[in-house]
């Protein structure tokens, strides 16, 4: 099922983790937008565009179940150190939630118009700044739900509220079942257009990384890294610009 048929069918809203959530983390802004990544930042990266292995930069890499990991000096706050799964990709349009933007709202309250979520203590995350008054999952499960898209394996979208509403109601814990308000969203070619860019590390999505213990460091993780994969294999003279910390 595709988002906008998801749509259609009404997914689940929570406006109050939007308005609580988004001033935050300033991801209140619409959608398109351009990345508008700075020019010294993407001089560097592109030098070494043609290094990187896993987290390649190529824009045949992008694909539902990749991730997205953004450099260390990213020139959108809203973006920063924000590390997104692509669910959906194609000529028409990208969609994507960011997984390591965990709130300090539970789904009881979050969700407090669905039944099932009535006595939900897990904590729902900020998917991205596109629709932030609408709700998504993530599903871990050996078999497809209804009305779930594939993104990795046994790992399912839930863009709709009944879908969301069966989940909720099947007893999953945080372990296989997240919520998150809002997505990130791009316009078509626009996410090629940043990757050329060198805007996004692109790394190979999983389970372990899905449904992570400590979201909150995720980011930190896998820049680090993608750093040091890029350092080992570039020339001396780059890794001052390839390299920075705080």
């Amino acid at each position: 099922m595709s988002l906008d048929t998801a749509a259609r069918t009404g997914r689940a809203t929570f406006p109050e983790i939007a308005q609580a959530e988004s001033r935050r983390t300033r991801h209140n802004i619409p959608v398109p937008r351009r990345f508008g990544i700075a020019p010294r930042v993407a001089a560097g990266v592109l030098l070494a565009a043609g290094l990187l292995s896993a987290q390649s930069r190529r824009t045949d890499e992008l694909a539902v179940g990749k991730l997205l990991v953004t450099p260390r000096e990213t020139p959108d706050p809203a973006f920063a150190e924000s590390v997104i799964l692509l669910v959906q990709y194609d000529q028409q349009s990208a969609v994507g939630l960011m997984i390591n933007r965990r709130t300090t709202i539970p789904l009881s309250r979050a969700l407090h118009n669905l039944k099932a979520a009535g006595q939900r203590s897990d904590l729902a995350y900020i998917g991205g700044p596109v629709e932030t008054g609408t709700a998504m999952a993530l599903f871990r499960s050996n078999n497809k739900p209804d009305s779930g898209a594939r993104v990795l394996e046994k790992i399912y979208l839930i863009p709709s509220q009944p879908a969301l509403e069966s989940a909720l109601a099947g007893g999953k814990n945080a372990d296989d079942l997240r919520v998150y308000v809002g997505y990130c969203g791009w316009c078509p070619g626009q996410l090629d257009n940043e990757t050329r860019l060198g805007a996004w590390h692109i790394l190979d999505g999983n389970a372990a990384l899905v449904f992570d213990s400590n979201p909150d460091t995720m980011w930190s993780r896998l820049i680090s890294r993608t750093e040091s994969r890029v350092a080992v294999a570039a020339p001396h003279s780059l890794r001052d610009i390839l390299i920075r910390r705080p």
